[in-house]
């Protein structure tokens, strides 16, 4: 199986301490964010670092900024499509931070309570990779396997349930192209 124990069996595991459990046990949203540390550099562990709470202040003036930050997601896609894991998708990760999702007839708000974080490596201008689709691809066909109420329609942007503080993954994501990658799979609402 692809998910065992709330794990990816392909991605590589950093466990981060920035997570706690879900009230209700519940996934069923999917949200997309992007990041690069510094910003707008790509590579290296600082965003590993940040997400495990072992990012140097002093590294890069920016860091100081972001340094009592307390931050996680389930996933990192990183450019060249290596996923890491940092943890388990049963528990909560601390992702979305203030938001807000239209759930049918009704608001919901606290999305990390239910929500599945993936972070893509980029940011909100530059174009993101096709092996970064591919793998996100790959890795929203396996979420669908295991938790059944995740659906293609139940998947969005962190600046779409955040609007007014987040802008990722931007304009730079291409949403057609990503439904695309997975038309044609083995799961398609």
């Amino acid at each position: 199986m692809a998910i065992e124990q709330g794990w990816l069996a392909s991605a590589r595991r950093v466990p981060s301490p920035n997570c706690d459990e879900r009230p209700r046990g519940e996934v069923s949203l999917l949200v997309l964010h992007s990041i690069s540390l510094p910003p707008g550099e790509f590579g290296g562990e600082h965003i590993e670092r940040l997400f495990t709470n072992r990012l140097d202040p002093d590294a890069h003036p920016f860091f100081a900024s972001i340094r009592e930050l307390r931050v996680s997601a389930h996933l990192l896609i990183r450019r060249d499509g290596e996923c890491v894991q940092f943890v388990p998708f049963q528990r909560r990760a601390w992702h979305a931070g203030r938001s807000c999702w239209r759930d049918g007839d009704r608001w919901r708000h606290a999305l990390n309570d239910f929500a599945i974080g993936i972070e893509l490596e980029g940011n909100e201008v530059s174009a993101y990779s096709s092996a970064q689709y591919e793998r996100l691809a790959e890795v929203t066909l396996d979420l669908f396997a295991a938790y059944p109420a995740l659906a293609p329609s139940r998947i969005t942007g962190h600046a779409r349930v955040a609007p007014l503080r987040k802008s990722d993954p931007g304009p730079a994501f291409d949403w057609a192209y990503y439904r695309q990658r997975l038309a044609g799979r083995e799961w398609v609402e």
